[in-house]
């Protein structure tokens, strides 16, 4: 292991490999060349005595050393920018990305308003929104904040819940002409149903509402969430949906909601050391605001 402290620029690589997840990847963010970023990483690792990523079939993913080191190294970067800021007069000023993960329905349904307001606020801050269904880890790196809607698994994490989404089943108008509306659960075993194809999670809704359905039953089976809301805007069967997602669409009337909503908390995480990174702290405080006026016209109303 060397004995001297290693540069900056190292830990920066080391950082930028982590949020890409490649060599190349980090490269492209630091507008350098793959061959460097390779140096600075080995150089980090000469330098510290420890390997600080593995290979993976997703790409490099930090060691049990690499993941100790990231708070550090976040805490390095936060830190030169707070002196570049307070030194360059823009201490005031919020620049630079977010990074945002959100399942496929609130990253694509939602959000893309919401971001057009901050973007308007606050046009120095750009966004990388990744949608996913998966948990992205933040501790990890893989996202500066993450909106969920089941509270986030990793205790070290800052998460605030903001209220709650119901959803139910609809349909589309077209659809109704050509079909009864159904009047209990056992009439929807008559109906062009939208549901999971080979993975159930994708239809936690059904799940959650308890419906006795089966994936058999279903006419249209997608394991995208995006699919099925596509398959029931255009008038194929009977799927479920959020409130406010549905409330949008005219031509979407709801079914069996007596007897058929449910919840799903909201919750929106950060890394508790990004908390005193500006940029992502006014990303946070406005996400919560507005998710949460969202989820008021989400409710349903008895």
């Amino acid at each position: 292991m060397d004995t001297h402290i290693p540069d900056w620029h190292l830990f920066r690589a080391f950082l930028a490999v982590v949020r890409e997840g490649s060599l190349s990847g980090a490269a492209r963010m630091l507008a350098t060349t793959q061959p460097t970023m390779g140096r600075q990483v080995a150089a980090l690792e000469a330098s510290l005595g420890v390997k600080l990523f593995t290979r993976s079939i997703d790409g490099l993913s930090p060691t049990e050393a690499g993941l100790r080191l990231i708070p550090s190294a976040e805490a390095m970067a936060a830190a030169a920018e707070t002196a570049w800021r307070s030194t360059s007069g823009k201490a005031d000023e919020a620049r630079g990305t977010v990074r945002i993960t959100a399942s496929e329905v609130i990253g694509s349904e939602v959000l893309p308003s919401l971001l057009t307001g901050f973007y308007s606020l606050y046009p120095q801050i750009s966004v990388e929104l990744v949608l996913s269904n998966r948990n992205e880890d933040l501790l990890r790196g893989d996202a500066d904040i993450a909106v969920r809607m089941v509270r986030p698994s990793q205790a070290a994490l800052v998460a605030k819940r903001i209220g709650n989404i119901d959803a139910g089943l609809y349909a589309h108008q077209h659809y109704l002409k050509k079909r009864p509306m159904p009047q209990c659960l056992y009439d929807l075993r008559q109906h062009a149903l939208i549901g999971y194809d080979r993975n159930p999670a994708h239809s936690r809704m059904i799940e959650m509402m308890r419906v006795p359905l089966t994936r058999e039953m279903f006419a249209f089976r997608s394991d995208s969430d995006l699919a099925q809301l596509a398959a029931l805007r255009t008038g194929f069967g009977i799927g479920a949906s959020q409130l406010g997602i549905a409330k949008r669409d005219r031509n979407l009337i709801p079914v069996l909601h007596t007897e058929l909503i449910f919840s799903m908390d909201v919750w929106v995480a950060i890394h508790p050391d990004m908390r005193s990174d500006r940029r992502i702290r006014l990303m946070f405080d406005y996400l919560v605001k507005k998710l949460a006026h969202y989820a008021m016209t989400s409710r349903h109303e008895t």
